[in-house]
């Protein structure tokens, strides 16, 4: 049987709001198996994003364990984590989160020049990932002189750069109209049959239907889970 590549342990975590701590998670535990696509879902304040954070290394639980691509989250420096976050994991945010004075080939390449990929190298990696989300034409648009749908891919491109075993996408296609997050959601199904370990939140069950697994937050708890 595979190992899990993210095994989440009793983790809790609270927020300080003046001197009053304010839950977010109650002893959250679940395990994801390589090549999952996973939904979180639940209301506002159900805890999803916080713990899609915390998956991500992007914040700290107040206690519990996490370990991801075989690493503890707890047990890493911040240079550790960021060097995990680089090599093990993509991100996807809802806001694309490109560099503005960046072509399209020059925010996917970013990811590589923090890992020290030789330029010829960079270049010819950023031009086959863009082809692979449908962009290659548009290499070098910045993101102002694309649609929401193809900065959204642009993004994509950027989190597969350092070819990572795990996605972490946060409303993906939040700020998209249906067709194009529908095609969005399409480009994340084909990645995931390639392989790739997704877990993704959304407010939309119609998105959610992609996932293989749909796990339910609420008050900072697994509600329930569908799918495999």
């Amino acid at each position: 049987m595979t190992d899990p590549i993210i095994i989440v342990d009793d983790i809790h975590k609270s927020y300080l709001m003046g001197k009053e701590a304010v839950p977010a998670l109650r002893g959250v535990s679940l395990d994801i198996a390589p090549g999952e696509f996973v939904c979180l879902m639940g209301p506002s304040g159900s805890g999803k994003t916080t713990l899609l954070n915390i998956v991500g290394g992007l914040d700290e639980a107040s206690r519990g364990h996490i370990i991801v691509a075989g690493e503890n989250l707890v047990a890493l420096s911040e240079n550790e984590l960021a060097r995990l976050r680089l090599h093990k994991m993509g991100f996807i945010f809802q806001n694309y989160n490109l560099l503005a004075n960046f072509t399209a080939e020059e925010n996917v390449e970013a990811p590589m020049v923090l890992a020290k990929v030789g330029r010829r190298e960079r270049k010819q990696r950023a031009m086959a990932l863009l082809e692979k989300v449908g962009l290659a034409d548009r290499s070098h648009h910045y993101p102002s002189e694309l649609s929401g749908g193809q900065q959204q891919r642009v993004a994509i491109a950027r989190a597969l750069a350092n070819d990572p075993p795990i996605l972490i996408a946060d409303e993906m296609t939040g700020d998209l109209d249906s067709e194009t997050g529908f095609a969005i959601m399409e480009l994340a199904a084909q990645l995931n049959q390639d392989g790739m370990t997704i877990v993704f939140v959304t407010h939309d069950p119609r998105m959610a239907k992609f996932a293989g697994r749909v796990i339910e937050l609420r008050d900072g708890k697994i509600l329930e889970e569908t799918g495999d």
